[in-house]
C-alpha cells in the first residue's frame, strides 16, 4: 500500500470507513442534484460540467475520474471500439431517454467512484435493467463470501446476464473490469489529471498493481487470468453494467472484503432504497454504521419534469 492509506495489509480499518462512506454518499448525491437539473437539449457535456461545479462547491478538489454522462444508446456503450468514446459528447437528452452519470471524487483523501441510472421521464426498459441488477449485487456478495476466484465470479454473472436475456456492457471498460479497488490518496494543493483521471489515484493504482503482481493478485477485477485469485482484501468499487437493445443501467458502489468475510459498504444508496421501496429484497450483506446525509440540498431525482431514477 501507499503511503497515506488505512492499513498495511490490505485492509481498511473500521475508523476510515466513515471517510470512504461519506465521499459516496456525497457523489451519489451529487449525481441525484444534477439529474433532477436535466432538460431535454441538454449534452452529455453539460451534465458532467455540472456534476465538476456540484463537487468543487462542496469542496471537491481532486478526482480518482472527472465525470462521465451516457445518454441514449450510449448507456449501453453501442459502438464503443476506444476508450475516447467514454468521454462526454454533444449528444443531447431527448424526453424518456436513458442516461448513466458516473463520477469519482476524491474528498478529504477518501476516494469513492459511483455509477447513477435514470431517464428523462419514464423508461420501463431501465427500470427492469434496474430492478434485475439486484440480483447481481446479490450473487457478487455471496461469491465474494465464498471466496470464489473474482475471475469465476466475473463468469457467474456473465452467465446470470445471459438467462436475464443481457449483454454485458463492463465488458466494454478497458481491460473488462468490472470492479477496481479503491484507497486513499494524499491530498495535494495542486493535483494534475492524465486523460481526466487523476494522477494521485492512478499513482496508487498502479502501485497497487505492481505490489499485486509480486503477490499473485491484481486491482482490476477482470475475465483474465490476472483475476483468477481469492478476493482480495481492500475497498473494490463494483459496477456491473448491463445492456439491451441499446439500453443500459448499472450501480457502481463500494465492496468492503476483509480476509474472512465481505460487506457492501453502505445500504442508504439510490438503487438500494428503491428496491427497499417497491418491495425488492436487496439482500442483507452490508454493515451500516455512522457516516455523512446525503445532504440536505439533496435535489430529489424524482421530480416529474427533470430525470427519474431507473
Amino acid at each position: 500500500m501507499s503511503d497515506g492509506r488505512d492499513g498495511q495489509d490490505g485492509t481498511a480499518e473500521v475508523a476510515g470507513l466513515d471517510g470512504f462512506r461519506a465521499v459516496q454518499r456525497l457523489a451519489y448525491a451529487c449525481a441525484e442534484a444534477v439529474a433532477a437539473r436535466l432538460r431535454p437539449g441538454m449534452t452529455e457535456r453539460d451534465a458532467a460540467r455540472a456534476m465538476r461545479v456540484w463537487a468543487r462547491e462542496r469542496g471537491v478538489r481532486d478526482w480518482f475520474h472527472l465525470p462521465f454522462a451516457w445518454f441514449g444508446d450510449r448507456t449501453a456503450f453501442t459502438g464503443f471500439k476506444v476508450p475516447l468514446q467514454f468521454f462526454p459528447t454533444g449528444r443531447r437528452l431527448e424526453p424518456g431517454m436513458p442516461f448513466i452519470l458516473d463520477l469519482a471524487p476524491v474528498h478529504r483523501g477518501f476516494v469513492a467512484d459511483i455509477g447513477y441510472s435514470g431517464s428523462l421521464g419514464p423508461n420501463p426498459l431501465q427500470e427492469r435493467l434496474m430492478t434485475d441488477l439486484r440480483e447481481h449485487r446479490e450473487l457478487i456478495l455471496r461469491e465474494v463470501r465464498e471466496r470464489r476466484p473474482l475471475r469465476t465470479i466475473y463468469q457467474d454473472v456473465d452467465r446470470l446476464m445471459l438467462r436475464q436475456g443481457y449483454q454485458n456492457r463492463h465488458r466494454a471498460y478497458p481491460f473488462g473490469v468490472i470492479a477496481h479497488t479503491v484507497d486513499r490518496v494524499k491530498e495535494r494543493r495542486w493535483s494534475p489529471r492524465i486523460a481526466g483521471f487523476g494522477t494521485q489515484s492512478l499513482k496508487g493504482l498502479a502501485q497497487d498493481a505492481i505490489h499485486g503482481h509480486r503477490e499473485g493478485w491484481s486491482p482490476l477485477w477482470s475475465p483474465y487470468r490476472m483475476s483468477d485469485h481469492p478476493p482480495h482484501p481492500g475497498l473494490w468499487a463494483v459496477e456491473p453494467h448491463l445492456g439491451f437493445r441499446g439500453t443500459g443501467a448499472k450501480f457502481e458502489e463500494i465492496l468492503v472484503v476483509t480476509e474472512d468475510d465481505a460487506y457492501w459498504l453502505d445500504e442508504e444508496l439510490p438503487h438500494v432504497r428503491r428496491w427497499r421501496e417497491t418491495g425488492s429484497h436487496a439482500g442483507s450483506g452490508t454493515r451500516p454504521g455512522p457516516g455523512a446525509s446525503a445532504g440536505s440540498d439533496t435535489a430529489a431525482s424524482t421530480a416529474p419534469e427533470a430525470g427519474t431514477a431507473a
